[in-house]
């Protein structure tokens, strides 16, 4: 079961409503078959142990929209590495740019797991994520990716970074259904008193379609709605901002893309709106809000995001610290790299785990980790991720999520403990 109404799901129809037509078509299997004979890079004493990371680094979004959990990974080895290893095993990273296409993206599968024979994938962030069956039947563990797409909730040996209850056995969800909670218009509710709730989307079909999903959650805990649908190709962001000024919104929540985003945010300024939280995505949790929505102060500071990982500002965290130490030298911080370099942490537990067994460490062992029934939570720095395989979906399910607020001078905050912010939500059928 994929969270839908969590924000690293946000962006996925942020993002894939408008490059459907941009991603390309898919190759035949044809063109893919294995032509290597060779083992996985793991067998020989000593031998690296191979890794591939998928991402969608030249997609038609921009040029580091997809690149975070990339970036985060690949610290979490270098830092790896500089102790060691695993078992004394360096880690050798191969990384794929698949363009964010779908042919880039089968092209990528196949050099990685056919030629490269990576071990396993880690962090992938794939815009079209269309070699996802030929991971499944190599028996390859894809080890904490970012869920742009229902290829976790659909193929076994796909772990998602933030799990699943689907059967995973080749159909999407249950019958083709997927299943969000609505803890995130919970969270408001009763925390902040939120009441009346705006969704903003353009008449496109994905953002229309994600734009029903997130009106029938706030429907079913209460909220009264108000809509504003934009033209995708000239939208009127004034307008909808002076009429969710007018009818009050206490919540604005939205479908559509990081730079309608920052327009809507200047707008809604303009317009007097003030709202109790402006909520965003897993991809806008960044340092360089103040850059992004530089002309919408108010709006700025009233920016919220919710998700299922410990926020990347609470150094006083041991785990967090590290991340930062690690990652110093990068330009931005953001939610992202952390759940790369968790996904990083992830591959390398498992590993550890086999390296002490006869078998060593194969794509097998990895996977049977994977399968483990404790859930995983990468030292705190992730809620506890679980993979059931239930046979039908819940009604109910307690979730609990991480929530932070920005605030100029400070960064993003935390707004309680993620551990803690927990509620028992009904479970909504979408179709993905």
């Amino acid at each position: 079961m994929r969270r839908r109404s969590r924000a690293a799901e946000t962006v996925a129809a942020a993002l894939l409503l408008l490059l459907t037509a941009a991603c390309g078509s898919r190759l035949p299997e044809s063109d893919f078959e294995n032509r290597s004979t060779a083992p996985p890079a793991t067998g020989r004493p000593g031998a690296p142990l191979r890794v591939g990371v998928i991402a969608s680094a030249t997609s038609p979004v921009g040029g580091d929209a997809f690149t975070g959990p990339r970036d985060g990974a690949k610290a979490w080895f270098a830092a790896l590495n500089a102790r060691g290893g695993i078992d004394g095993r360096k880690v050798e990273v191969r990384v794929c740019d698949d363009g964010g296409s779908g042919v880039g993206n089968n092209d990528c599968v196949h050099r990685l797991v056919e030629e490269d024979r990576v071990v396993a994938l880690v962090a992938t962030t794939a815009l079209d994520y269309a070699g996802a069956p030929r991971v499944s039947r190599a028996g390859v563990p894809d080890i904490g990716g970012q869920p742009l797409g229902p290829a976790y909730d659909t193929y076994p040996h796909l772990y998602g970074l933030y799990g699943s209850l689907a059967p995973r056995d080749g159909t999407t969800g249950w019958d083709g259904k997927q299943y969000g909670g609505t803890e995130v218009y919970r969270y408001f509710k009763r925390e902040h008193g939120a009441r009346t709730a705006a969704v903003v989307s353009y008449n496109q079909a994905a953002s229309a379609a994600y734009a029903r999903l997130i009106v029938d959650g706030l429907k079913a805990e209460g909220y009264e709605v108000v809509t504003e649908q934009l033209d995708f190709a000239l939208p009127n962001f004034r307008a909808a901002a002076a009429d969710i000024a007018q009818r009050g919104a206490d919540l604005v929540l939205d479908a559509i893309d990081g730079h309608g985003n920052a327009r809507l945010c200047a707008a809604l300024d303009a317009a007097g709106a003030r709202v109790t939280a402006k909520v965003t995505n897993v991809q806008n949790w960044t340092s360089s809000v103040a850059e992004d929505y530089a002309d919408a102060p108010r709006c700025r500071n009233a920016l919220w995001v919710t998700g299922s990982s410990r926020n990347y500002e609470d150094t006083g965290r041991p785990a967090v610290a590290e991340f930062r130490e690690a990652t110093r030298g990068l330009g931005t911080h953001s939610q992202w790299q952390l759940e790369g370099w968790a996904a990083a942490k992830w591959f390398t537990d498992a590993a550890r785990s086999c390296a002490r067994t006869e078998e060593g460490v194969t794509r097998a062992c990895v996977d049977r980790f994977m399968n483990r029934e404790e859930p995983y939570t990468a030292d705190g720095l992730l809620l506890p991720v679980r993979f059931e395989r239930l046979a039908a979906p819940p009604a109910t399910r307690r979730t609990c999520l991480s929530v932070a607020r920005w605030q100029d001078g400070r960064g993003w905050v935390s707004q309680g403990d993620m551990d803690r912010n927990c509620f028992v939500v009904p479970q909504l059928p979408y179709r993905p």
